[in-house]
């Protein structure tokens, strides 16, 4: 197994696939496992979401009313290979003793608390399973295998400061990265927050070295700060011993002439994904920011390459099957796609 490089920065995952007598084969080549399409199989979910109590009541789709189930039915199945079952057990045994953490916004607690879930499913009930939580970080641990999963809530990386003239977004400062440089796995993301405006914007300046602003183009903010973190990675991370990786920007459904439904202005009505491997809407310019940063780093990253087939999943958010009612179309219901998401992590690992 290994990992595509343009310029020190990982890119794709590819399996190089061997003829082993009385194995599963594939032609002989590298296969990309995020190249594919969404098909059926009665044999999803993995499993059951009521049993799991460690779901966010915005994602928890279910319990909150969804009445149609096929969205929890879909599998990705890679254009050229299969992607691997996920084994909770063989997963925790290959991570034994093992720190990982998700750094980043909802979308990241949105993908813990689908790993967790994948976890608990899947063990006997008398496995021994601590929760902490703090301020900015919550962490499960599987006792018997002593690894541990945390989320580490950061909407930008970059820090945000109170000062005299106010809260102040620092696009060159990081102050977390003792912290997250501990842990033997990393996944961070951000973009969700960075259009923010009014009451919901944390911030009240911008300031980049001596430089301070009221406001700034924000896709300009966005490469700064991704900028920032992917040079404390290049500097503070020991890639011999934490393993990083980044998260491609996680899709919102609000725009149906993305998905060739004119007219359509949220996910309400969506049960389906897209059939095939296009998506409409093209990638979303946050995303290229993503890979150009990343092509430019010196130390090895991998690109967890979401964004594709997740524009296709614009039957996976929760919709207002929430506990606030709300048209949600940004984040994804639990069980569901962050489950493939985790797959795609512990092939990556494991």
């Amino acid at each position: 197994m290994g990992y595509g490089n343009i310029s020190g920065g990982c890119w794709c995952l590819v399996i190089f696939c061997v003829l082993v007598s009385g194995a599963t084969t594939y032609d002989i080549n590298e296969c990309d496992l995020y190249q594919g399409s969404w098909v059926y199989d009665e044999s999803y979910p993995m499993y059951d979401s009521s049993e799991c109590p460690h779901i966010r009541k915005e994602y928890d789709c279910i319990k909150y009313g969804r009445p149609d189930l096929n969205y929890l039915k879909f599998r990705w199945q890679p254009t050229s290979c299969n992607l691997p079952r996920f084994n909770a057990e063989e997963f925790l045994r290959k991570m034994t003793g093992k720190k990982i953490m998700y750094v980043g916004d909802s979308v990241s607690v949105n993908q813990w608390q689908s790993m967790v879930c994948l976890l608990h499913s899947s063990l006997p009930p008398q496995s021994t399973i601590i929760e902490y939580d703090d301020s900015t970080t919550t962490t499960v641990t599987f006792e018997d295998y002593g690894v541990s999963f945390s989320v580490f809530l950061s909407h930008y990386l970059v820090d945000i400061v109170k000062e005299d003239i106010g809260r102040v977004l620092k696009l060159d400062s990081i102050t977390n990265g003792d912290v997250w440089k501990e842990n033997d796995v990393l996944i961070f993301n951000t973009w969700l927050w960075w259009y923010r405006r009014g009451e919901k914007q944390p911030w009240d300046y911008i300031q980049i070295g001596a430089n301070i602003t009221k406001d700034m183009d924000r896709m300009v903010a966005f490469q700064e700060g991704l900028t920032t973190w992917a040079k404390w990675v290049d500097s503070d991370i020991n890639t011999e011993e934490t393993t990083v990786f980044f998260q491609g920007v996680s899709p919102s459904h609000y725009k149906g002439s993305d998905w060739n439904e004119t007219g359509v202005t949220n996910c309400a009505k969506e049960t389906r994904p897209v059939n095939g491997s296009e998506y409409l809407g093209g990638v979303p310019r946050a995303e290229i920011v993503v890979e150009e940063v990343l092509s430019n780093m010196t130390k090895p990253v991998s690109l967890l390459n979401i964004t594709r087939l997740s524009q296709l999943r614009k039957d996976a958010h929760p919709s207002s099957y929430n506990a606030f009612k709300g048209m949600d179309c940004t984040h994804w219901c639990v069980a569901g796609l962050p489950d493939t998401w985790n797959l795609l992590l512990s092939a990556a690992l494991v």
